[in-house]
């Protein structure tokens, strides 16, 4: 048998003013770990040329960008022209406009769609509501990263519940889980200016409303009083920058709280911190809460949906009430002050993190891929209906 085109097509490849972008991460995790003897997978941005540190293409990834802005109607005859050069068999769809000229395309070529949602974001905008309702019957499968994003697809991206699938994503076991030695960690504090001795807490993230590390800088002082070694340091870009660092300058925190800016090297930057905080607000499921997770750190983090799905409370997390510093800043005390729960729930992230690896993600899209194509044009597109998909939910949170 010949191998199959495989087209993952996504709205961008970041976010402006930040370098580190989930879908761009899961991309350089995923896409390199296909079967190449059975599948040959690519990728189509609908928008500019990345030209950020750290491209795709670097990775050896195949990547075309088509350079459309986001109304653009010519996007559906160029991504056709782009999907029908590659021969796709399968499109696997990442975003609105994704989703949108992806699944018209599809229906062009009669192929099979994936509908891929990442994050809950309560609502749509009636046009693109328009634009699902009218392409739902072109959507074999919708995957959705949560529970609460599972319901979101459903009610308001009009997807039929017996078409959508929670599947948990995951981060590379074999780079965040392995043991790292002393002389390893210590480099890592030595490059984010760690000091001897200091307890770091930290998270990384994109400074951008719904992470709500604005909870997080109110929760230092209360923190630092009580323990005066604790350092905070937030890592990561984006469009709150300015009005964070303008808080933290406000509550007086200077050096205590660090914002540390991008850093490439992810799981370096969580192996330098004692403690990880995820202060969210909403989520679909972070990469960070996975790699976290897998590296076995004591973790504080909201009730926010999308973490409740892989974190519990007193098993692998201390989980506190979103958008309340004090609570942030007791969990925080807690795990300082009581070594034995800290390395209790390190040991339980490490056993949760364990079961979610992104190589079993890539394992099951492959089945999927292989399903949908064998089935879609005999069933008519109907063929979701009738697979046994149960696999997509193995390993899944008990």
């Amino acid at each position: 048998m010949r191998k199959l085109n495989i087209v993952h097509v996504c709205d961008h490849l970041g976010w402006a003013g930040s370098r580190m972008h989930g879908v761009k991460r899961l991309f350089a995790w995923m896409m390199p770990r296909f079967d190449r003897t059975r599948f040959t997978a690519s990728l189509v941005s609908l928008r500019r040329k990345d030209l950020s540190d750290g491209t795709l293409e670097a990775l050896g990834i195949d990547v075309s960008y088509l350079g459309r802005h986001k109304f653009d109607p010519a996007t559906f005859t160029h991504l056709l022209k782009v999907l029908q050069d590659k021969q796709a068999d399968v499109v696997h769809l990442h975003g609105y406009g994704a989703t949108t000229f992806g699944r018209l395309c599809a229906a062009w070529m009669g192929i099979p769609a994936i509908l891929h949602e990442h994050a809950n974001h309560t609502n749509t905008p009636w046009f693109q509501k328009i634009a699902d309702r009218a392409l739902a019957p072109y959507t074999d499968v919708a995957i959705a990263v949560s529970a609460s994003t599972a319901e979101f697809t459903t009610r308001a991206r009009l997807i039929p519940a017996a078409r959508t699938h929670v599947v948990y994503l995951g981060a590379p076991l074999d780079e965040f889980a392995r043991p790292r030695s002393a002389a390893e960690v210590a480099a890592a504090r030595q490059a984010l200016g760690i000091p001897d001795g200091a307890i770091a807490v930290g998270c990384v993230t994109r400074l951008m409303p719904s992470k709500g590390n604005e909870f997080l800088v109110g929760a230092a002082p209360a923190v630092i009083a009580a323990h005066p070694a604790v350092r905070f340091y937030l890592v990561g870009e984006g469009e709150l920058e300015a009005p964070l660092k303008a808080q933290a300058a406000s509550l007086g925190l200077g050096g205590r709280f660090v914002f540390a800016g991008f850093q490439s090297d992810v799981a370096a930057v969580l192996s330098a911190f004692d403690i990880v905080a995820f202060p969210s607000l909403w989520e679909g499921t972070p990469l960070t809460a996975f790699e976290a997770l897998a590296m076995g750190k004591p973790i504080v983090s909201t009730d926010a949906d999308g973490l409740l799905d892989v974190l519990a409370d007193g098993r692998d997390a201390l989980v506190v009430p979103k958008r309340d510093s004090a609570a942030l800043a007791a969990a925080i005390g807690r795990l300082i002050d009581e070594p034995a729960l800290a390395a209790r729930l390190a040991a339980g992230a490490r056993a949760t993190g364990a079961r979610y690896d992104i190589a079993a993600f890539v394992r099951k899209m492959e089945r999927l891929y292989e399903l949908l194509h064998e089935s879609s044009r005999r069933t008519k597109r109907q063929s979701a209906l009738t697979l046994d998909l149960s696999f997509l939910h193995d390993g899944a949170r008990p």
